[in-house]
């Protein structure tokens, strides 16, 4: 077993491996870019070795520096995590080359999967069942037009080096044939050093599920069951689970076979991921493999037991499996939510910023935090905005439903916009809760964006109380005895409540109806975790100029207390409107102005491309809402720009 490994990577996947690798009394070194010199991962390793500036082209992606970071502190192996390098065949061999193990496959198995182009004819000749396509890279627009037809619309156009969601275009017709070839080449140029993308038939109603395999030096591969990632915005997964919803036991068993029939055709070793596409008559096709550990591995490992990065590092140092196909049982359910630092109000653009408040939910059977952030840290426009993975854990589905719907109730963030708001409303989505899963979930359910959830029915009802209650303590401090009468303002309604201190909580009485209120909260105290009519309500608190907010289940609700009369006043009260911005095209995100596509005096229509901003490495094409004039351009390319920075403004009418 190695004495010493060094984990080429950042964030939560690093601190992952060292917590691993500590149980098992393995010293770890990690490796920073100047942005994170401060990081969490940075202070859990045992060393911590410098490797350059911010953009991960200048750090995390330069082999020399971290197989030189291997030789100075004497570690003997790499894990690699997700991302970055974890599948470069040059990263695999110049480690091979300089004697260290590479905690992963060896180069031929990476090479031969890196590529979804050959990875398909591999899998074709293995007996893997592969989604119609056209498998040579496609050298320009019109040939992307060509192709695209003779495979019949809609197609899918995507990366050969691709992951990740980069790279990938569903096109419906010609224009978006030409337009999506084009991004999804620059995408991939930008963020793999490989222009290359091919075309495949996109198909209806697929659900996105993928195996993990596990194989040794001894000729050993099993399976360890299947992941559903169905749950997917703009290609890239939002909430992963084990076992499926969907699958059968035959289903199951026909996967994993191929799976695993595919990983020894190609002499696989370490862990690894085959991604199946899965038709409404479970019929399955083969798109790719990952030859690293994925980030939604802990769902696999909450249902079978199993450590998959200790397992990786025994492999690696030489161990067999100590386990075959027939001891593999699968047992209970998880659910993954990806916590992002992103605005879903302004269609998920990242948000970057400082955490000014971070309280992740505690940790126990029904809930996992894998993180690498804390309160103060600082969310870089240089890399993913993934804040954490959030998994809720049961016996059944339903159990493990109700564990992350609490979990992600508790999650305390501030300081950058964070999408739990609309993780929270899938976890209540009807939908979801039975199951009905495809790729095209989030767009067939949200096809306007998500504009945020408000409490409804019974749900509403006990956040109102519940939010009286709070109202009436932090007004009162609990000095004074016996009932107080008050009215509730929400929004512009005004509701008569009459609110009780009482043994353990407060008995509320709204609009005549009565609800007992139990939990231990004092004024600035950002959540409550307590119970209204018995039901368990989790909820943050922050304060408001007047008032609270309170934010449960994904929706947020302002709630002030108010005197009778005061109630009769604010009914005078005129709103103030939101000042007209329609004349400005704004940056919707932090990011680079990649190109103007008008100038000023142009005629533009609906629809027409204005502008392209990157962040993240994801281009973002900005167009006109309506037809109109442009009159003054305030950026020019190569700009970087902060939030609703103008861009350009329209001409009146």
């Amino acid at each position: 077993m190695f004495d010493k490994i060094l984990i080429a990577n950042r964030g939560e996947i690093a601190c992952r491996v060292i917590r691993t690798a500590r149980r098992m009394g393995i010293k770890t070194v990690a490796v920073y870019s100047d942005a994170d010199a401060d990081a969490v991962h940075v202070r859990m390793a045992d060393e911590a070795v410098a490797i350059g500036p911010a953009p991960s082209s200048q750090s995390y992606l330069l082999i020399d520096r971290i197989v030189e970071a291997c030789r100075t502190t004497g570690a003997q192996a790499v894990h690699p995590g997700y991302g970055f390098l974890s599948e470069n065949p040059r990263f695999c061999a110049a480690l091979e080359a300089a004697g260290i193990a590479f905690i992963g496959p060896g180069v031929p198995a990476i090479e031969a999967m890196g590529d979804k182009i050959e990875s398909k004819k591999l899998a074709q000749a293995a007996g893997v069942s592969t989604v119609p396509g056209h498998l040579a890279p496609i050298l320009d627009d019109e040939e992307a037009v060509a192709v695209s037809r003779r495979i019949g619309y809609p197609v899918m156009i995507k990366a050969s080096a691709g992951g990740g969601g980069k790279g990938m275009r569903v096109a419906n017709n010609d224009e978006e044939a030409r337009e999506g070839y084009r991004s999804a080449r620059n995408e991939a140029r930008s963020s793999f050093g490989d222009d290359r993308v091919f075309a495949e038939k996109f198909i209806d109603e697929p659900r996105h599920i993928e195996i993990q395999v596990l194989a040794d030096s001894f000729g050993n591969t099993v399976y360890l069951g299947e992941r559903e990632c169905s749950i997917q915005r703009r290609h890239q997964k939002v909430i992963e689970e084990a076992p499926s919803p969907f699958l059968d036991a035959a289903t199951r068993k026909a996967m994993g076979e191929e799976a695993c029939a595919l990983a020894r055709a190609v002499g696989y070793r370490s862990a690894g991921t085959v991604e199946f596409i899965v038709g409404a008559d479970r019929s399955f096709y083969f798109l790719e493999m990952n030859t690293r550990l994925q980030v939604e591995h802990p769902v696999t490992e909450a249902v079978t037991g199993l450590d998959l990065v200790e397992l990786m590092i025994r492999i690696a140092a030489g161990e067999e499996l100590p386990f075959g196909q027939e001891d593999v049982r699968l047992k209970g359910w998880a659910i993954e939510a990806r916590v992002y630092a992103e605005d879903p109000l302004r269609g998920f653009l990242p948000s970057i910023g400082r955490l000014t408040r971070y309280r992740a939910p505690e940790e126990g059977p029904h809930v996992r935090v894998d993180t690498g952030v804390e309160e103060g840290g600082e969310i870089s426009m240089h890399y993913d905005p993934m804040i954490a993975k959030l998994v809720g854990i049961g016996a059944d589905r339903n159990a493990a439903i109700a564990s992350i719907r609490g979990a992600l109730d508790g999650f305390v963030i501030r300081g950058v916009s964070h999408n739990i708001p609309f993780l929270a409303a899938l976890m209540h989505h009807p939908r979801f809760v039975a199951g009905r899963l495809t790729t095209r979930f989030i767009a067939e359910e949200f096809p306007d964006g998500f504009h945020g959830t408000m409490p409804a029915g019974e749900v509403a009802e006990r956040l109102a109380a519940l939010g009286a209650a709070l109202l009436h303590r932090q007004a009162l401090r609990g000095t004074v005895d016996g009932p107080r009468s008050w009215v509730l303002r929400s929004g512009r309604a005004n509701r008569p409540v009459t609110v009780e201190e009482a043994t353990g909580g407060w008995r509320v009485l709204l609009d005549g109806r009565l609800f007992v209120v139990h939990g231990d909260w004092r004024p600035g105290g950002m959540l409550f975790d307590g119970t209204v009519e018995g039901e368990r309500v989790v909820a943050q608190i922050d304060r408001r100029p007047v008032g609270l907010r309170l934010t449960h289940a994904g929706g947020e609700v302002d709630m002030v207390l108010l005197t009778p009369r005061a109630a009769e006043l604010s009914e005078l009260m005129p709103v103030k409107a939101a000042p007209d911005m329609s004349r400005f095209l704004l940056s919707p995100m932090p990011g680079l102005l990649v190109s103007l596509a008008v100038a000023a005096g142009e005629p533009v229509r609906a629809g027409q491309e204005l502008a392209v901003v990157e962040a993240m490495k994801m281009e973002n094409i900005l167009r006109a809402e309506r037809d109109g004039v442009v009159g003054t351009v305030h950026a020019k390319p190569g700009d970087s720009l902060a939030v609703d920075q103008k861009i350009l403004e329209f001409a009146a009418a």
